[in-house]
């Protein structure tokens, strides 16, 4: 089972080639992140011209990559939510257009769900990726953190899961990019957050962790307030100095500090949750997955609280990318799920799992 991966949920054009839902063909991923980094977040009509422009060069490039021609193709998977509408639009169409053109079998992908099924890839031709020694064996445990989504979910087999709980406001992602822009580091927030807290003091700041009827939900919104206060204190300022001029009158050392300070609390946030779950259920795998899994504090904190080893996949995979979703869809068609119907086919950027 070939499957082509076409990925658009954001501002990542990407496309790749899954065999078996195991072996990476290939993986091709054109970011305008440069674009969005003037801006210090992603900008939607901006992602969405970027996607138009690169979508079926990619889709070329992943075939190339994987030395298949469309006759080796036996089924297409895209992504149609959840994210921003104008962005999933482009990659739905074009998934919708070849396989009507092409005749090739259309599955329809929960972004989310997909993050978790970069993990079942164990296997690649392809040079500097660091995979899982196997795949995970259920039940699974997955915690997926992205810049959009932050979700615990119970998996008990293949399409029998349960989302125990979820971020309630901002995503962990979305969060490390807002304390990066008080602090005035540069987008993405997860990496420049993490490089700056290496010469901090993580117990510098006492900064809350929200407490939520939800046993297993997340908040953050919390932590970002109380970053902004401390970083307007520090300056000796209130409530109503502006954050956008906070950060040219922090010193490195406060920024350190806030940085280390905010990290350590918003891993903890989910770790707390992830190990209390672990402890409930005692499956037999607990996964990280998504673009803040590349995060290696967020990877050490939750191992150094397990008793059985964590997995995860090569950074490459972590971030938004066309393998995870063709993965999903070789699993998808080799179980004999629904196919899309690729002349009805909608995008839904609020879907949830």
């Amino acid at each position: 089972m070939i499957v082509l991966g076409i990925e658009s949920s954001c501002d990542e054009t990407a496309a790749a080639v899954v065999k078996d839902g195991y072996k990476l063909r290939s993986n091709v991923v054109l970011s305008s992140m440069d674009l969005q980094a003037a801006y210090g977040g992603v900008v939607p009509e901006i992602a969405a011209r970027s996607h138009i422009e690169a979508i079926d060069t990619v889709i070329e490039q992943a075939l190339d990559q994987a030395s298949c021609t469309w006759d080796d193709i036996d089924a297409i998977a895209v992504t149609y939510g959840a994210g921003l509408g104008g962005s999933l639009l482009i990659g739905v169409l074009s998934a919708r257009t070849l396989a009507i053109t092409k005749n090739k079998p259309l599955y329809a992908i929960n972004h989310v769900e997909g993050h978790a099924y970069a993990n079942f890839i164990t296997e690649t031709t392809l040079p500097g990726y660091t995979l899982p020694g196997k795949q995970p064996e259920f039940p699974v445990l997955a915690l997926i953190v992205s810049g959009g989504h932050s979700q615990l979910v119970l998996f008990r087999n293949h399409f029998d899961y349960t989302l125990l709980g979820q971020a309630q406001d901002d995503a962990i992602g979305e969060a490390f990019d807002k304390v990066a822009k008080i602090l005035g580091l540069p987008y993405p927030g997860g990496p420049s957050v993490n490089k700056m807290a290496v010469g901090g003091d993580e117990n510098a700041f006492a900064f809350p962790k929200a407490k939520l009827a939800g046993k297993y939900d997340f908040s953050f919104s919390g932590v970002k307030t109380a970053v902004l206060r401390t970083a307007q204190a520090q300056i000796g300022k209130d409530f109503t100095f502006p954050s956008k001029d906070i950060a040219a009158r922090l010193s490195e050392a406060q920024k350190a500090d806030i940085a280390a300070s905010f990290q350590k609390t918003a891993i903890e946030t989910v770790v707390d949750k992830a190990i209390l779950a672990y402890e409930e259920f005692q499956p037999k795998t607990v996964l990280i997955a998504g673009g803040v899994a590349a995060n290696p504090e967020v990877r050490r904190r939750l191992q150094a609280r397990l008793s059985i080893p964590l997995t995860w996949t090569d950074p490459k995979l972590c971030t938004d990318n066309g393998a995870m979703i063709a993965t999903l869809g070789c699993f998808m068609a080799m179980r004999n799920r629904p196919m899309a119907d690729p002349y009805t086919l909608d995008i839904a950027p609020n879907l949830s799992m």
